[in-house]
């Protein structure tokens, strides 16, 4: 009973410690989107497409360890070039190359390393690295050539990322992002779906 009573209140004085130390930031951030669309069947073509986004960011320091956690709330835009004139089943809608756009609050998640021990070169450039999920909610898109197809609501992914943190205020990163679960499906066909797949540009800026 001793010891359960000891490890209870070593684990209170710890997360109490890790509270303190832990150092809270937010910022700012733009980021550039060049996405593509992972059909199931190879059936149409896709061309990349760019778009961009804004939103805040938020993180949590973990001091001396180098390491830290992080989530953006970003409003981004994703388009791609769908090449529905290729099928009949399509052709006949008077449907062709349509530029498809994804209107959607992104929830990335983070858990980042940012490497510190530089004996001072930290304070100008860190270099760091970031994995973790990013939640997609779809809030819009265009109107004609969106009509082929129907979007999911939510969707999600993993990304992975490098960077490096400058004056210990902005933060330049590139990321890559797979699709888990399916983005859009068509209205013609069944079970031909799609997941999102993007490279991401980003840049934050920390008060």
């Amino acid at each position: 009973m001793k010891r359960i009573v000891f490890a209870l209140v070593l684990c209170c004085i710890l997360s109490g410690a890790v509270k303190v130390a832990a150092e809270p930031r937010w910022g700012v951030v733009a980021v550039g989107n060049y996405s593509t669309l992972k059909f199931n069947q190879n059936l149409i073509g896709v061309d990349h497409g760019f778009g961009g986004g804004v939103g805040l960011i938020g993180e949590i320091i973990i001091p001396g360890i180098g390491f830290a956690v992080d989530g953006s709330v970003i409003y981004s835009l994703y388009t791609s070039n769908v090449h529905f004139g290729d099928r009949k089943v399509w052709q006949n809608d008077g449907f062709a190359n349509e530029r498809l756009k994804n209107h959607t609050i992104d929830i990335p998640l983070n858990l980042k390393f940012k490497y510190t021990n530089l004996n001072g070169v930290e304070n100008v450039i860190a270099p760091l690295a970031y994995v973790g999920p990013s939640f997609t909610v779809h809030v819009g898109d265009n109107s004609h050539g969106a009509s082929a197809v129907s979007y999911k609501r939510i969707a999600v992914g993993i990304h992975v990322g490098l960077g490096c943190e400058l004056f210990r205020k902005v933060q330049v990163s590139a990321s890559y992002t797979w699709g888990i679960n399916e983005t859009l499906s068509t209205m013609k066909l069944d079970d031909f779906e799609a997941k999102n797949k993007y490279w991401r540009l980003q840049v934050a800026y920390m008060f």
